[in-house]
């Protein structure tokens, strides 16, 4: 017979897996095959980080019934904004060159030269940089695994926010 895990059990594995994902985008990706990384892949990473301090949090308090569904809807939402700046990004990939837009400044040049409402509107539109496909496994590019790992962080959530509570 199957065990169904427990509220604190779901979120410590909605919290390794962003924790995981971070280290694979730190000291993979960043650190081993100097990849660098552009305004939507930090932007991705922002949200991976909202979703696994959520479930950091969520498995501390290990709250029953309604505030756990609430911590799992607010990991579910972080995700999903997670998951649309990486369909945004895939989008770009998928672009005919002659339709990517034109590369822009650095996000530390923008940060500490704009307006911040500017800094986030160029960085959600995204630039050239971020259409280039840098590194793939399996013939899918990063955006398109971050995609799959906020689409799995979604699902997760919605079972633990929909699901009948043990006990």
């Amino acid at each position: 017979m199957l065990h169904t895990p427990s509220p604190r059990q779901t979120f410590i594995g909605l919290l390794l897996l962003a924790v995981v994902s971070m280290l694979f985008a730190r000291f993979y990706l960043q650190a081993f095959l100097n990849l660098e990384a552009c305004p939507l892949c930090m932007t991705q990473r922002v949200f991976v980080v909202a979703w696994g301090l959520i479930a950091l949090i969520a498995a501390l308090h290990s709250p029953r019934g309604w505030g756990s569904r609430i911590y799992a809807a607010l990991c579910g939402l972080a995700a999903f904004g997670g998951a649309a700046v990486a369909a945004r990004h895939v989008w770009l990939q998928h672009l005919p060159e002659d339709q990517v837009p034109a590369c822009g400044p650095s996000l530390d040049y923008m940060l500490e030269n704009l307006p911040f409402e500017d800094t986030l509107s160029i960085v959600f539109a995204g630039d050239g940089n971020c259409a280039d496909v840098t590194w793939s496994f399996l013939g899918f590019s990063i955006p398109e695994q971050t995609f799959a790992v906020f689409c799995a962080a979604i699902l997760i959530s919605l079972w633990q926010t929909v699901r009948k509570w043990p006990g």
